[in-house]
């Protein structure tokens, strides 16, 4: 129970910062999401860490998470994320030795959803920014196939979770969370072999997501048809439009970037979050991968900015009263608000071409 209240304390104050971070964040196919059962959440991975922050808090299901285990790596890092639901995956990268303990994660995933809850998996097996779903693994078919061989009265629903962004590394985010239609594992299982029903369902969740994301073929064209997409600043959240222009090849005309008129806005928000802002430039000559560029960005600068401007908040506080302080805490975050909600989201304008 005191784990639950954790965790429902840390999505509350997740899902508040999302609204503060992301100008836009546009839910589809809720409805499709099982209001009670076993249900496993297959999700596409463009962005880092901060992909399940934005499936976990677009619904309301107690959520379970498989993530990768170098996450884990810190003793005290491991503590804070097994509180939150989340297990580690291994991989052969991870050491041919390691992936034993993967059995021991599958056993707990069987009762998890033995228990009528939700896991979520990312099957592409890694995040990569490409506008393309990758090839799945098999790791979340044979969790399922070893539930139900071993709780054979048990009923599991599949559903695809397709996640775009705008652009990946900017800030305000723009993504839009496409939850697909429940596939009923059962049934698959019964009418089939064990090998034939995974090649199934692997086939049925890849189906799913080429639609539940926009989806660029990876081929010879992949990078054209980007740059055309890039370069008449589509909408990428408009998953279903988009995915239309590159079956039908029909793309907009070009069209110049939107310029940004609330640049000073932002260098205001910057002045007044000059510590925060210096941890996090100090933090992001760290990053190597732009896949979690979004997810530092988010998390240290929510982080340090709460604190930070609580700190002054108390300070101004104890020098003109609260309601002055309060006063001042209302104007910054209410700036962010301005700055996020209105400021242009452009897709990436030029794309290099071998």
């Amino acid at each position: 129970m005191i784990q639950k209240i954790w965790f429902r304390l840390v999505w509350c104050y997740i899902k508040l910062g999302l609204f503060f971070y992301t100008q836009k964040i546009t839910v589809l196919g809720r409805k499709n999401i099982p209001k009670k059962g076993a249900v496993l959440f297959a999700v596409n991975h463009p962005n880092g860490l901060i992909d399940p922050l934005f499936v976990t808090t677009t619904n309301t299901r107690q959520n379970h998470f498989l993530v990768r285990a170098a996450s884990f790596k810190k003793p005290w890092v491991k503590k804070i994320l097994e509180s939150l639901y989340l297990m580690p995956i291994y991989r052969i990268r991870d050491g041919i030795q390691q992936l034993a303990n993967n059995q021991e994660i599958f056993n707990k995933c069987h009762a998890i959803l033995n228990k009528g809850e939700t896991l979520m998996i990312f099957p592409e097996g890694s995040h990569d920014k490409k506008r393309s779903i990758r090839p799945l693994s098999k790791g979340f078919t044979r969790i399922v196939s070893g539930a139900l061989e071993k709780y054979p009265n048990l009923d599991i629903q599949v559903v695809p979770v397709g996640i775009t962004y705008q652009h990946i590394s900017d800030y305000p985010a723009k993504v839009c969370i496409n939850y697909g239609k429940p596939i009923a594992t059962r049934a698959i299982f019964e009418a089939n072999t064990s090998a034939k029903s995974i090649n199934i369902l692997k086939a049925e969740v890849t189906e799913q997501l080429k639609k539940l994301a926009v989806h660029i073929p990876d081929d010879e064209n992949y990078e054209a048809i980007l740059q055309k997409l890039n370069n008449a600043q589509v909408d990428f959240t408009e998953v279903n439009k988009v995915n239309t222009m590159i079956e039908n090849k029909v793309f907009p005309a070009e069209k110049p970037l939107k310029k940004n008129y609330l640049q000073p806005l932002l260098y205001l928000i910057i002045l007044n979050s000059f510590v925060p802002f210096l941890i996090w430039k100090k933090a992001e000559k760290k990053i190597d991968e732009i896949e979690f560029l979004d997810t530092f960005r988010f998390s240290l600068n929510y982080a340090a900015c709460s604190i930070f401007y609580c700190l002054q908040a108390y300070i101004i506080s104890l020098f003109y009263g609260n309601l002055i302080g309060f006063f001042y805490l209302t104007v910054a975050a209410f700036l962010i608000v301005v700055f996020t909600k209105l400021a242009p989201t452009n897709a990436k304008k030029h794309v290099e071409i071998d």
